[in-house]
């Protein structure tokens, strides 16, 4: 038979079998498919082969492992982003809205990576809440770069490898013709040219190189990358921003408020290249006069304009162990927008007074020009405010009175903030020291001293006021909102507690309330357990447009406004306050498109959320893995029906401990009660249980720590 009679029969044998599924609105299974076009046994395997290249087109789906075949078309469809989990399932967030995500089994993805634009048809069935899907079509592939780890050569120029995409459960054979070294195991590869040779096997030619996978800055590319962090400015971005002066013109400081010679300082960070914000604490009559002077970073970035544009695309500035992505270029960011000292920059002032006890007694808001007379560390102010009378020298020597006053008000911002029910998780964050080789050598909680309780005050105080004025002022505002936690999740946890033998729980579920349960538990054996689920009851903070107020600071009104430079809501923020003090017309577009621009800024902070999560789980395990086999202390910090998660090394990493490698019983999860049960034992895991573990293994391809209990 030629070519053209097969392809003719083929096209014959699909409007067959097109044509009977048109008849039906239910799966037609497979059975009544093959005696209704194939009595003849002998054409079994033509119908079969039929079905899956229809099927490959996207023209019907099939059902029940291939045992029911329905047309996509007489099933709803969408349109959306596929997120997948580590699981290997994933959910496609529809396009359209009034749509639930839709649960998509690993089966179904058809060949769909993370963040890929696809099509799905509903199947008739659901997963928990979610209706259940499969991918018709890839509409557009999210990944412009794939990167992959070397595992081993192939051949000459060959080499199988590993998507570093945690998400991606493909394997690759990769041509290295291209590359002026041959790789060895563990570097990292970016790929292009890939070609689908199977389901989860693609044969791709390496591009470039970027390292070995144990070298941090690597890590960190891996990161931005499979994240979709931006890291590069287009060209009339960057074109814009060196347009614009080194300094300040007279013409710019025209009309402010001239702070020139008042003793304002910044305080940052040791390794900080940006200095969005400046203090200065006077004393007054009554009180304290506090000033905080933020970046006028709107003067020089016009709505609309590619700055500002790419500004809001981004959200904010990335931040990494070695790296940051601004969020703007570093003309702006680090010179004309930076406090630097001894130069003249522009900035929105909060200019606050609160009496001898700490209450805000009057406020205004103003843009003036300042002269920051230092650049002080959270470290030197430590140092300096542990004296008991005026240091002799070093920097910070010659601001120390005003330092002292600065601590005393910082101190009584605090103290009202207790007692009004602010929360606080004092939570270690952990800090990566590096080796020579840019490789995790050891890891720390960052510090969190009294200079930097007392910067975080002021830059509260400023934030409420401003919202405060806002609001006052009938004026539109981004408000920065954490809503009240969830109601039945505190009353289970006060349930378990009240069975541990906790006495006294209040009835009410007030920020008070529960900041006095915090302090209850402080020091016993609950402290972990009650901090870690009264936490998991907490919403997620974000932005809106509309004022919920924060609950967590128990501030009635709460806006970001203190960080421009790396946060595209405070850049918002300073343009609605310049309206509402008559200095800018209104713009229409910003306050009609206020909730859209929330909503965008609460995504790219996630993104930026994630980033971080999934960079300090990568050094992490890179620090541990030459320390297989060592056995410490944790605390249990979750538990699931497959095992329990364990803090250990002071709080700063986690592993999980999975239940098949608990051979003394059968254990069972008891949700309420947060605890595994053996069923024969008696025995039990539970939160804030402390336990003793091995460190079994650590792995880069599956970003997991595995820990073994020891007895």
């Amino acid at each position: 038979m030629s070519k053209k009679k097969k392809s003719s029969s083929k096209g014959l044998e699909a409007d067959r079998i097109l044509r009977l599924l048109e008849r039906f609105n239910r799966p037609l299974p497979l059975k009544r498919i093959l005696r209704a076009l194939a009595p003849n046994k002998k054409r079994t395997p033509e119908i079969l082969n039929t079905l899956q290249t229809l099927e490959d087109q996207g023209l019907l789906i099939s059902l029940d492992n291939k045992q029911s075949f329905i047309l996509s078309r007489k099933l709803k469809q969408a349109r959306g982003r596929l997120e997948i989990t580590s699981s290997g399932a994933g959910f496609v967030l529809p396009e359209k809205p009034g749509y639930q995500d839709v649960f998509i089994s690993a089966a179904n993805l058809r060949g769909a990576w993370p963040g890929d634009r696809v099509s799905v048809a509903m199947l008739p069935r659901t997963r928990g809440k979610n209706p259940e899907g499969k991918v018709l079509k890839i509409l557009e592939r999210k990944l412009e770069e794939v990167l992959v780890a070397v595992t081993k050569n192939k051949g000459p120029q060959s080499f199988w490898a590993r998507a570093v995409n945690t998400s991606l459960q493909i394997a690759f054979e990769v041509d290295t013709g291209n590359l002026k070294q041959e790789p060895h195991p563990g570097d990292i590869l970016i790929l292009d040219h890939l070609e689908q040779l199977s389901p989860g096997f693609f044969k791709a030619r390496a591009q470039a190189g970027l390292g070995q996978e144990t070298e941090v800055p690597v890590q960190e590319k891996i990161v931005k990358i499979n994240r979709d962090i931006p890291r590069r400015f287009p060209a009339q971005v960057l074109e814009a921003a060196a347009e614009l002066p080194d300094d300040p013109h007279a013409e710019d400081m025209a009309d402010r408020q001239d702070l020139r010679d008042l003793p304002c300082v910044t305080i940052d960070g040791e390794d900080a290249k940006d200095f969005d914000d400046a203090v200065c604490v006077l004393q007054a009559q009554d009180g304290f006069r506090l000033i905080v002077a933020i970046a006028d970073v709107s003067h020089y970035v016009p709505p609309g304009s590619p700055l500002d544009q790419e500004a809001e695309q981004r959200g904010n500035s990335f931040y990494f162990p070695c790296s940051v992505e601004p969020m703007f270029p570093e003309k702006l960011s680090a010179g004309l927008c930076s406090l630097v000292p001894n130069s003249n920059r522009l900035v929105m002032a909060v200019d606050m007074h609160f009496n001898r006890k700490g209450q805000r007694v009057k406020h205004r808001c103003y843009p003036a020009v300042i002269r920051s007379r230092a650049r002080l560390t959270y470290t030197q102010v430590k140092a300096h405010l542990l004296e008991s009378s005026q240091p002799a020298s070093g920097e910070p020597a010659a601001h120390w009175p005003m330092l002292k006053q600065a601590e005393e008000l910082a101190a009584l911002l605090r103290q009202i903030r207790k007692q009004r029910g602010t929360l606080d998780f004092d939570l270690p964050e952990p800090e990566f020291i590096l080796d020579s080789r840019n490789r995790p050598l050891d890891i720390q909680a960052r510090e969190h001293n009294t200079a930097h309780q007392m910067i975080e005050e002021f830059m509260l105080a400023a934030n409420e006021a401003i919202a405060e004025f806002l609001v006052h002022k009938d004026s539109p505002c981004l408000f920065r909102i954490h809503p009240e936690p969830n109601q039945e999740k505190i009353e289970q946890l006060f349930t378990l507690l009240s069975q541990t033998g906790l006495e006294s729980l209040p009835n009410t579920y007030e920020a008070k309330d529960l900041q006095r349960v915090l302090h209850k538990v402080a020091g016993s054996k609950q402290e972990f357990l009650v901090n870690r689920l009264l936490l998991r009851t907490q919403m997620q903070a974000a932005y809106s447009a509309d004022n919920q107020g924060h609950f967590g600071l128990a501030s009635e009104y709460y806006c970001h406004f203190t960080s421009p430079i790396r946060r595209y809501a405070d850049c918002l923020v300073h343009r609605l306050l310049k309206t509402a003090l008559g200095l800018t017309p209104v713009n229409k577009a910003l306050t009609r498109n206020l909730s859209k621009t929330a909503e965008h800024l609460n995504t790219q902070e996630r993104k930026g959320v994630a980033a971080e999560r999934e960079i300090h789980k990568r050094l992490m395990i890179i620090f541990l893995m030459d320390k297989i086999g060592e056995l410490s202390s944790g605390i249990i910090a979750s538990v699931a029906e497959r095992g329990f998660w364990v803090e250990f090394r002071q709080g700063l990493a986690e592993g999980f401990v999975r239940l098949d490698s608990l051979k003394d019983d059968h254990y069972q999860l008891i949700q309420k009660e947060h605890r595994l049960r053996g069923t024969r034992t008696g025995r039990s895991y539970q939160i804030g249980d402390q336990v003793r573990v091995r460190l079994s293994s650590c792995s880069l391809a599956r970003l997991e720590i595995d820990l073994d209990i020891q007895d």
